[in-house]
């Protein structure tokens, strides 16, 4: 009587008229009855383009396509489908039972589809319950033949997995079925089929598994990324043990068997993980091309890919990602689920926990060294390094600056940091602010990068010319739109990743672009070269401008925005490594990235939310990623297991010039301007100082005993360590870390 009433519970609007109940159930039955002769029609012609069910015993796995790193390591291999067949009656008893207790119990007892299984899925749609009726056999015609059925939800697909599953019940046993089913099935991390499952989560061959193993592997299938054990512990354990549970209810383990292997432990980590576990995003990104070129012959006709990536310094990078994924997290602030506590990405990809990215690059060559485009390439397969589009924030500031360079404006060029109020398009005014809420007055180029102040940027832009920023910014290599609007010049146009460590290539190589790429030459299984990239080298800027905006950028490390990266507190780098960059923070703190390079390495680091939102109140380029960059170029550069030597700084262009000058000026210096004002400063020829400092002195009181000028021949024996420095510059006291964009 009580199961009466759940399954007439939907139905109470009718009240006592079971008349009516029975009505309407005969005519649907006859509506259905009506429709049988349109079903059928459909039937015979909806599989023409079906597989040959003969495919399930005449699969033979194609020649896989190896990737090799750039030391000739194997990386990857990629298939049509990875996985090792292994035959049924192999397999303990208890281990295909597991599979069949929670996915289709009565999978010897019906054919194709289970009439009891599909009114139970009805019955469970309409009390609002989860629950399917698909069955093992219509599993494997889904995954089996996922290419000519698909994934679609629509009727068509439906339609064309039911045929196929029912000529597989025709043509197979069911033991056969259960074979294939187990043989074809996903089980995460790319890993298909329970034998490659067995050997990668347990270390051990699927005959060897005992009850709570082949039950945590039949507990992963049914969503491997929110079940894996190695990202979701407690969700996978309470998934295992409902099908101990199942074992139990349906008479396969006695209770206090299933009650003993519901406390075995999960694997915490992949087994004999191959280095593909290691750069999955570099892996998909190499694909992608490859897949462009080659179609279906990448899976199958065992080609050999020489890729670029170093593996030592992908580890590296890794490693240092994992540290400021965890530093960000543990910030006070930090108000959004954790890496460990969310489950998995939505359906678009994204995800709710903090994201990352980092592209490490040789700029002379383009190599890629290393790729971190996200946190979990299970979880979300959208390459953050490659595919997003972001706002950079003040790492756009040094294309302001290298414009303002190469047009003839010297680095001792005086702008006021002032208020500004600019009239916008739609009638608004908008009027750019400091990071730290502040006006400072008089301030240098030099000065003004070294602490990046928004007001002095965007006035550097107007006097240069918005269309003359956005130009240099393009010709170095930043190919998405850049609106020719006074914000732009802090940040405020979306840039790719991957653009803008090609472009900062440019300084490092002073002035060459050289588009980065991942693939070094494709082999065929002769070993027959079939493509072979090159270096693709463009000289876009002069070498004396690059030259000028690159030391500028090296004393935002050394002494500004970025001195994380020197901070003797926070593990920093030695200053015997040479380093230049730029940090950057988006309005709100949603985005901070730190873009840095050695005179032969390149490294850019991002961190930020898919869907963009405030990090941390006060989230900073140089809080979060500079230090990031510095913990993987110390353990690139120093240390016992150091990969690379400690590279010479950057020579001091010849043709430079050199003058004494007053920063608060940013003309020639006198005797009377204060020590602490002047500095060297470097000039292309021709854009040098002409006049005396007026603001220090007696006046009209008496002429100024005027200083020598630093002259040619003494800039000449200037090392690059000493040019730009005031004579107190060794002495001041690093720039407070709170200046940080």
């Amino acid at each position: 009587m009580a199961e009466t009433r759940r399954w007439t519970a939907p139905f109470r609007w009718l009240g006592a008229r079971p008349r009516l109940l029975t009505s309407l159930i005969i005519a649907v039955l006859v509506a259905g009855a009506g429709a049988a002769g349109l079903v059928i029609g459909v039937w015979q012609n909806v599989c023409y383009d079906c597989p040959s069910i003969a495919q399930i015993y005449a699969w033979e796995p194609k020649q896989s396509t190896q990737i090799f790193a750039h030391d000739g390591r194997l990386i990857a291999e990629l298939f049509q489908e990875r996985r090792t067949p292994i035959d049924l009656d192999d397999l303990p008893e208890h281990v295909p039972q597991a599979f069949i207790a929670v996915e289709d119990k009565r999978f010897y007892e019906h054919g194709a589809f289970d009439p009891i299984g599909y009114a139970r899925a009805v019955r469970n749609v309409l009390l609002g319950r989860a629950g399917g009726g698909s069955t093992i056999t219509l599993q494997l015609a889904r995954n089996m033949f996922v290419e000519e059925i698909g994934f679609d939800q629509s009727f068509t697909r439906k339609l064309k997995e039911l045929k196929v599953a029912i000529e597989l019940e025709r043509v197979y046993s069911k033991d056969e079925i259960l074979q294939a089913y187990l043989n074809q099935i996903n089980f995460g991390h790319g890993w298909y089929g329970i034998e490659t499952a067995a050997q990668r989560y347990f270390g051990k061959s699927a005959s060897e598994l005992n009850p709570a193993e082949g039950a945590m592997l039949a507990a992963v299938i049914n969503l491997p990324g929110r079940y894996s054990p190695f990202r979701h512990p407690e969700a996978a354990r309470a998934r295992r043990n409902l099908v101990l549970r199942l074992m139990e209810d349906q008479d396969i383990l006695e209770e206090e068997e299933a009650e003993r292997w519901m406390r075995e432990p999960l694997p915490e980590a992949a087994v004999g993980a191959d280095e593909a576990d290691l750069a999955p995003y570099f892996v998909e990104w190499v694909r992608e091309q490859m897949d462009d070129r080659y179609g279906a012959d990448l899976y199958r006709s065992g080609l050999r890919i020489y890729t670029t990536l170093d593996i030592d310094m992908q580890r590296r990078a890794q490693t240092a990602m994992e540290a400021g994924w965890r530093n960000i997290e543990a910030t006070p602030g930090y108000r959004y689920p954790t890496y460990a506590s969310t489950l998995e990405a939505d359906a678009t990809g994204l995800t709710r926990y903090i994201q990352g990215m980092m592209i490490v690059v040789e700029p002379a060559t383009g190599e890629v060294r290393a790729l971190i485009g996200g946190r979990d390439f299970e979880d979300s397969k959208f390459n953050r390094a490659t595919q997003a589009l972001r706002q950079p924030g003040s790492v756009f500031k040094p294309f302001v600056f290298q414009a303002a360079i190469s047009s003839g404006i010297p680095a001792s060029h005086v702008i006021i940091d002032s208020p500004i109020m600019m009239e916008q398009a739609d009638g608004s005014t908008w009027s750019p602010r400091n990071y730290t809420g502040d006006f400072r007055g008089a301030m240098n180029l030099r000065e003004a990068l070294k602490l990046s102040i928004n007001v002095v940027t965007v006035k550097l832009a107007l006097e240069v010319g918005l269309e003359t920023v956005a130009q240099y910014a393009q010709r170095m290599g930043i190919a998405t739109p850049i609106p020719r609007v006074p914000a732009v010049a802090i940040g405020a146009a979306e840039v790719i990743p991957l653009q803008v460590a090609g472009a900062y290539g440019v300084w490092a190589n002073r002035g060459a672009h050289v588009e980065p790429r991942p693939i070094l030459r494709v082999e065929d299984s002769r070993g027959r070269v079939l493509w072979q990239s090159a270096a693709e080298r463009q000289e876009v800027l002069d070498s004396l401008s690059t030259w000028l905006v690159t030391d500028l950028m090296r004393e935002v490390v050394d002494h500004g925005s970025a001195y994380s990266i020197r901070d003797p507190e926070r593990g920093a780098v030695p200053y015997s490594l040479a380093a230049a960059g730029k940090t950057g923070t988006t309005n709100d703190a949603t985005d901070v990235w730190f873009v840095g390079f050695t005179p032969d390495l390149l490294a850019a680091v991002w961190f930020g939310f898919d869907q963009p939102r405030e990090i941390t109140p006060g989230a900073a380029g140089g809080a979060f990623a500079a230090p990031v960059w510095a913990e993987f170029m110390n353990s690139v550069y120093f240390g016992e297991d150091a990969v690379r030597p400690v590279p010479e700084p950057w020579a001091r262009p010849a043709e430079l010039t050199a003058r004494l000058v007053d920063e608060q000026s940013g003309r020639l210096a006198t005797d009377w301007c204060p020590t602490e004002s002047l500095y060297t400063e470097s000039y292309i020829p021709g854009t040098e100082p002409a006049e005396f400092c007026d603001l220090h002195g007696p006046g009209i009181h008496g002429l100024p005993r005027l200083r020598q000028p630093v002259t040619d021949t003494l800039a000449d024996s200037l090392s690059a360590a000493d040019v730009p420095v005031s004579p107190q510059d060794s002495a001041r006291v690093p720039v407070n870390p709170r200046f940080r964009f």
